[in-house]
């Protein structure tokens, strides 16, 4: 115990040093600001490991380090839950849709917190009753211990894989737009600070860091939304700025092109808070809205939250209390989103990253008094902590998630048929956390300049078609059992990842090229309006070209760019041109045949055991009987 604390304490003391190396050098925050930076990003990290090294006093079980003991109350686990929850695609990646895309981008939040809803109602009290410290726990209560840990391990591997790579690659790219660290070090640094939580602290540590992490999220959000509100009015007031705005006005007017010729400016600004300018096929949202609200409910970290509560009632007091964080959060996600596209603007937000990620960073900075102040700069660097903070969070309890499946269900469970001691246990977590963290951080490394954001919807996907029918049927159906468990798990996992493999989330090198060929062709055109716009001797027709021609710019190299990367390839990484399978997400298909999988499997499949334990099993989930002292063996 006193290595683990020197190596926590060195770790703070390198701190100073490590923000001056010369890979910080470049970024959004300009050079004589960047001090006020890393003096930010120092203190957030140096009070997270301290927490660490307090919470590695009291990792001394195989219940410790996986769920705390047990002894985290409803609200604390409702915090770690909101922060485990809330990713950075949460807080930088919605606000930027909303920002670009006005009103769809706001069917992510409402579709994440209708899921907690499904969870609240259906998963976290038996959850919580009948398991011990993972998911294959709540499957091998009543089936075979054996097949059912190691198709559910699998399982909770692939899915924390899947999120842990779109975390770590995306970590890599928002904290090199936000600060300006190389991205192959800031990986490296997320890996390194997510290991020491997890290492050492355990679901202790990973619970506190979450919790710490959620508090500032919630707080700079409450913070940024009250100056908008400052500027711009409160509910009625700010949605009528919102319509009578010009950037808002100009941005609904270049999504819709010609659409928007005989549109008035009121209604070009209506249009912005009106679905359909980002999904055009209701069908693909309902798929979508089906991975997000089951998906949820099957997420392995979010699953063993559950696990650190001692009682039935505080489980259902955690996710009340998530349930209000939460949705709270992403209420002020609308106001961050909107604040944005009319203090900072979609240009100036997409000039900085296409996808709109640093909306949320942008609007503190124009809210602080611009990229010249000190304020301004001191928001940014406060937002971009807390941006940071968060990556490690989630990856925290991703890779806690990965390495339970690992040491917990197939090394103590599988290998040594629940014969180990509680040093055993805790050496074996240990050792596959190590696992896990090292292949996150080669694979975040291996993906740079990749597009995964067909992971995340792996990720979901995979927990909605396999976790969340397994979890349901054996919780809730006397029939269910191991063949049931396997064929779900299987044909879930399958169905999901082969849609996915050969949906529009793909790269597709003809379309791409297609694309930027069109690009090309028509900058002629647009060149020549710039410049007949640069002559006009008109100021604000001059403001605005020269704002058209960066942007014209930007989009003539990128599509050289797409050229030349795909000139040698025409098909995807499976060999199609374009996608079979149209849906983005494959949720509406893959669901019903993980369904079906888990209803045939039981039906085709005789089980003494599960039928023998069914009334054990329900009286358990029901109650919590001999709940505790399960956790305590």
């Amino acid at each position: 115990m006193k290595q683990h604390s020197k190596t926590i304490l060195a770790a703070v003391a390198a701190l100073p040093f490590l923000v001056s190396l010369p890979v910080f050098a470049q970024g959004a925050v300009a050079e004589q600001w960047r001090w006020l930076t890393f003096l930010v990003f120092g203190v957030i990290i140096a009070m997270t490991l301290f927490v660490t090294y307090i919470a590695a006093r009291r990792v001394r079980s195989a219940s410790d380090f996986y769920t705390a003991g047990g002894g985290v109350t409803g609200m604390q686990n409702g915090w770690a839950i909101a922060g485990d929850y809330l990713s950075a695609a949460s807080f930088l990646g919605i606000a930027g849709l909303i920002s670009i895309w006005g009103y769809d981008g706001f069917m992510y939040s409402v579709g994440w917190l209708v899921a907690y809803i499904t969870v609240l109602l259906v998963i976290a009290e038996p959850c919580r009753n009948i398991g011990k410290y993972t998911l294959a726990d709540i499957l091998a209560y009543r089936n075979n211990p054996k097949a059912t840990r190691i198709v559910g391990a699998l399982s909770v591997i692939t899915v924390s894989i899947f999120y842990l790579t779109a975390q770590m690659v995306g970590g890599g790219v928002l904290v090199k737009t936000l600060i300006g660290i190389d991205y192959v070090v800031s990986v490296v640094v997320v890996g390194i600070l997510m290991l020491g939580y997890v290492l050492f602290g355990g679901m202790v540590a990973t619970t506190w860091v979450q919790i710490i992490k959620a508090v500032l999220l919630v707080t700079a959000s409450i913070v940024l939304v009250i100056l908008v509100w400052a500027q711009y009015g409160f509910f009625g007031d700010f949605l009528a700025n919102v319509i009578g705005d010009a950037q808002v006005q100009g941005r609904v007017a270049q999504i819709l092109g010609d659409a928007a010729k005989n549109m008035s400016g009121q209604e070009l600004g209506q249009r912005f808070l009106e679905p359909g300018l980002l999904f055009k096929a209701p069908i693909d949202q309902i798929s979508l809205g089906m991975a997000l609200v089951f998906g949820t409910a099957g997420l392995p970290h979010i699953l063993m939250r559950f696990f650190t509560v001692p009682t039935a009632q505080e489980a259902r007091k955690s996710v009340l209390w998530a349930m209000g964080i939460i949705g709270g959060f992403y209420l002020l996600t609308l106001f961050l989103g909107m604040g944005a596209a009319m203090k900072v603007g979609a240009p100036g937000i997409m000039a900085v990253d296409a996808g709109g990620n640093m909306a949320a960073p942008l609007l503190a900075q124009a809210l602080g008094g611009g990229p010249d102040s000190l304020l301004g700069n001191f928001m940014l660097a406060f937002v971009a902590a807390v941006a940071f903070a968060t990556i490690v969070a989630v990856v925290a309890g991703l890779v806690l998630a990965a390495a339970s499946a690992i040491a917990h269900d197939l090394y103590v469970g599988v290998v040594r048929g629940e014969h180990a001691t509680q040093t055993e246990q805790v050496r074996a977590a240990r050792i596959a956390t190590v696992f896990v963290g090292a292949v996150a951080i080669i694979i975040g490394i291996a993906a740079q300049g990749q597009n995964v954001a067909h992971l995340v919807a792996l990720a979901f996907a995979v927990a909605s078609s396999a976790n969340f029918p397994c979890i349901l049927m054996t919780l809730y159906w006397k029939r269910c059992n191991t063949g049931g468990i396997v064929a779900g798990m299987l044909v879930g996992t399958l169905a999901a990842i082969g849609l996915v493999l050969v949906s529009p989330n793909m790269t597709y090198p003809k379309a791409i090229k297609a694309a930027a060929q069109t690009a090309l062709d028509g900058a002629i055109a647009k060149q020549a309006v710039i410049d007949a716009d640069l002559a006009s001797g008109d100021a604000a027709r001059a403001d605005k070209a020269k704002q058209a021609q960066a942007a014209l710019d930007k989009a003539v190299a990128k599509a050289k760019g797409d050229l030349e990367k795909f000139k040698d390839q025409e098909t995807s990484m499976v060999g199609l041109e374009k996608p079979l399978f149209e849906l983005r997400n494959p949720g509406l298909i893959s669901i019903p045949l993980g369904f079906l999988a888990v209803i045939l499997g039981s039906l085709l499949y005789r089980d003494k055991r599960a039928e023998e334990m069914w009334d054990e099993f329900y009286v358990r989930q029901n109650t919590g009987i001999l709940a505790a002292r399960a956790t305590q063996h």
